[in-house]
């Protein structure tokens, strides 16, 4: 123990997916806390490459005057793949709209891709209440434009897939060893997650993926709901993933409820059902150090976390982070 924080202990996870892809989960403890080096999964799921770093895209421009909050599509509907919008805002290689079904980076998640007016879609961030996607291929459309964009599927749901596995990861950590995660990061098919043990359960990793494997094929339902905030902070199952720190600004709360077993705060983009994800495949488990209070890193020790009669486990780095996904906000899609 140091200063009273525990090892930080770490799990490298490979989920194999649906029909011959996989999905891989990655575990670890003590990461940086802008990058994390993704490690070679076994067998040829994926290619080694560099996890992008959480959160959003720096506020370069800021929001102009007289622009409409962007109206976040995916929040209601994690499955649309195709609509139509309005240019609201063109600024160099990128383009701001009224309305979009693509995922901006944040909340630990990376954009999705695509296309806009046949033009391809290679960034998407939110600046304030503003989704910007930088496009490439061709002059970009005039304001007041009406454009359709198609969302590059294989990597959204790839990733719906990846998001909604680790939320089953957090509920089943939680639920048997009563441990919060403390910090992860994903790309499509591909993430890693920290957690603070002292000292790491004996068989932890085949316990982790008997278990995970299990809520996988049970086909548990994946429900999306929004609550007013004054409903959410004293709501039972999202104290305890610090729902509290959602700004008093947000209005509405979208919650993802992997029914009786995880419920969380969340702006990211699920799948209907724990069946939908694929199976798992504990492949590494490490320590990478101990946790230091205060140090600012995303293995620092979360606090006022315990468990209690709700099923659902705490997720909290993932809730923090989600305020800028769009979790507490939308406009409606009717």
């Amino acid at each position: 123990m140091l200063d009273g924080c525990p090892l930080v202990t770490g799990v490298l996870l490979a989920l194999v997916g649906v029909g011959q892809d996989g999905l891989g989960l990655g575990l670890g403890g003590g990461a940086a806390r802008h990058r994390l080096l993704r490690r070679q999964l076994a067998g040829p799921l994926l290619p080694t490459s560099l996890i992008v770093a959480v959160g959003h895209a720096p506020d370069r421009s800021g929001k102009n005057p007289g622009m409409a909050d962007t109206e976040l599509l995916y929040l209601s509907d994690a499955y649309l793949q195709t609509f139509s919008a309005t240019v609201e805002a063109v600024e160099e290689d990128r383009i701001a709209l009224d309305r979009t079904a693509f995922y901006p980076t944040g909340g630990g998640q990376p954009h999705d891709t695509g296309t806009l007016g046949g033009l391809a879609v290679t960034e998407v961030a939110k600046v304030d209440a503003m989704v910007w996607h930088r496009l490439a291929g061709g002059p970009l459309p005039a304001v007041g434009s009406r454009i359709d964009g198609q969302v590059a599927w294989e990597r959204r749901h790839a990733l719906m897939r990846t998001h909604t596995a680790l939320h089953v990861l957090c509920g089943v950590i939680w639920n048997e060893w009563a441990t919060a995660v403390t910090g992860g990061n994903m790309e499509p098919l591909a993430a890693r997650m920290d957690f603070e043990f002292d000292p790491l359960p004996e068989g932890f990793g085949p316990r982790v993926e008997e278990a995970v494997n299990a809520e996988l094929t049970a086909a548990r339902p994946i429900v999306v709901s929004f609550l007013p905030r004054g409903d959410a902070v004293v709501d039972e199952g999202l104290i305890r993933t610090k729902v509290s720190l959602v700004p008093e600004s947000v209005a509405e709360v979208r919650v993802v409820d992997i029914v009786g077993l995880d419920k969380q705060a969340d702006g990211g983009t699920h799948v209907r059902s724990t069946d939908e994800v694929g199976r798992v495949r504990v492949v590494k488990t490490e320590s990478k150090g101990r946790a230091t209070r205060g140090s600012g890193s995303k293995s620092s020790t979360a606090k006022g976390l315990a468990p209690g009669a709700h099923a659902a486990g705490p997720c909290p780095p993932a809730a923090r982070r989600s305020w800028g996904g769009g979790a507490g906000r939308r406009r409606s899609t009717r």
